[in-house]
């Protein structure tokens, strides 16, 4: 009866993967009636910043469909693109629990979104006055803290084409379709993932193709599962067997 209801006052859970709807029936199933009253359903087009670091908190947001980008400003003033995201977060959630009064991070849409928004002082609310869903909250803040660090970590060992290629398994990991993945070869996008210069993804690009690691398809990098499998095996020779990220724990 719950999740029936939640189709009702959510109706775009009715259009999304099941992945996604999942995530949505787990996070808002013991939510409170009162809280339905004070969501906004918004739909951000492509490329527009909705979240600025440094800007004071006034709402959080859960990403109903498409896909969005968390850009960092703050390491000399460079833009480095850390995470993407599909997965149901509260942006803006650990903000409130931790009691900061400033959004830390700035997320921008990677392709047209459908967006819940919460105002602050009700989200603030629910999650004082309800504990399961506080809880589960901390597992997903915790989650997430630890999938950054972990990238970050690993990023700062690699160079180069190596850096690229853990990009690319990322990816492929989260993105492949029937077992094929499909991405923008847009150099500056890829630098502004892997902290790297335009030309030495240029060169990355080049040297993984010649290698059959990768494939082009007009603009796009096009990556099968034999190459996927093929880029994590020359990967792991980088890391050590028990490796956090590339051992899939």
């Amino acid at each position: 009866m719950r999740d029936y209801y939640l189709e009702e006052v959510l109706p775009f859970l009715k259009h999304i993967d099941k992945e996604r709807r999942e995530q949505f029936l787990a996070y808002f199933r013991n939510a409170p009636l009162w809280i339905f009253e004070n969501v906004s359903i918004e739909k951000i087009e492509k490329g527009k910043t909705f979240i600025r670091e440094g800007e004071p908190v006034e709402a959080v947001y859960f990403i109903g469909d498409g896909i969005i980008k968390a850009t960092d400003y703050r390491i000399y003033g460079i833009s480095f693109d850390f995470m993407l995201f599909t997965n149901v977060y509260a942006y803006g959630g650990m903000e409130i629990i931790m009691d900061m009064g400033k959004y830390r991070t700035s997320l921008q849409t990677v392709t047209d979104c459908i967006v819940l928004k919460i105002p602050k002082a009700k989200f603030n609310q629910w999650m004082k006055t309800d504990i399961q869903s506080l809880r589960y909250e901390a597992k997903l803040m915790g989650e997430y803290l630890l999938e950054q660090a972990r990238n970050v970590r690993a990023f700062l060992f690699l160079q180069g084409q190596d850096r690229l290629a853990m990009l690319l398994i990322n990816r492929y990991e989260k993105y492949a379709e029937q077992g094929v993945l499909r991405i923008r070869n847009d150099r500056q996008e890829l630098s502004d993932f892997t902290g790297l210069s335009v030309k030495t993804i240029t060169r990355s690009v080049k040297k993984l193709r010649e290698e059959g690691l990768i494939s082009k398809e007009g603009s796009n990098i096009v990556i099968g599962k034999e190459q996927y499998a093929s880029l994590k095996e020359n990967l792991m020779e980088v890391f050590s067997d028990d490796d956090w990220y590339l051992s899939g724990q």
